[in-house]
């Protein structure tokens, strides 16, 4: 995706997710989707989160993690605005540390950005269902964020420690990827052709929720051997 385009996304669904904040009946509302946490809890990572990845990006030490008590969505305003501002002194190409060193996604500014706009539109979803009103994630943020979710969390430079398979993600809008894990690494494929060990399709909305645990994966159509997702969920590739 143009590297605008994610910036003007980032904005949309910053701006969704203070929305959906406002609707909510008060920062001490629970979030049924993050177990234990408040929307305040919320309001916190994700501003906390916009200023440790504007750090990473400009290149400065990470800054204070503790919003103000007074007036916490101004400071996640002034937390949006410190990132977008260090996005664009950067531009898309700038080499930066991040934590998926070992993925299939780079390691630049421009990953950050793509990996930041899935963390807004997700916790939007967490703020809106707070609100009793949750949304499907548009469908241009959804699609990217399979892809971007495969790429970053799943494929790369590990070894699966189960027999070798291949599981597909089909969504509704047309688009669909395929991980292959093996002992030797695990590869996307995109708009694969043959058939898989298993499938999960749904719409690339529903598709995200549930890479990132916000709906089960039962939610989705699952065709062959279902039980192969439950254990990339429970895969640590880290181990």
């Amino acid at each position: 995706m143009d590297f605008r385009a994610l910036l003007d996304l980032i904005d949309d669904r910053s701006a969704a997710f203070r929305a959906a904040v406002d609707g909510a009946p008060d920062l001490t509302a629970p979030v049924p989707s993050c177990p234990g946490w408040t929307l305040a809890d919320l309001v916190r990572h994700l501003g906390e989160g916009r200023r440790t990845w504007a750090a990473i990006v400009a290149g400065d030490p990470a800054p204070d993690e503790h919003p103000p008590a007074a007036d916490p969505l101004a400071w996640l305003d002034e937390s949006n605005r410190l990132f977008k501002d260090a996005l664009l002194a950067a531009g898309p190409d700038r080499r930066c540390r991040t934590w998926w060193e070992r993925s299939a996604s780079p390691q630049t500014s421009g990953a950050v950005a793509r990996h930041q706009l899935q963390e807004v539109a997700v916790h939007t979803y967490d703020a809106q269902l707070t609100a009793g009103a949750p949304q499907p994630l548009p469908t241009v943020v959804a699609l990217d964020g399979v892809d971007e979710f495969l790429a970053t969390c799943c494929a790369g430079e590990y070894s699966w420690p189960h027999r070798p398979v291949a599981l597909d993600y089909r969504a509704t809008e047309g688009r669909s990827w395929r991980l292959g894990l093996t002992a030797d690494g695990v590869t996307l494929a995109r708009d694969p052709a043959g058939p898989a060990d298993a499938t999960a399709r749904g719409s690339a909305s529903d598709l995200v929720l549930a890479l990132y645990c916000r709906i089960p994966m039962d939610a989705l159509v699952l065709e062959g051997d279902g039980g192969q997702f439950d254990r990339l969920i429970a895969w640590d590739p880290d181990e």
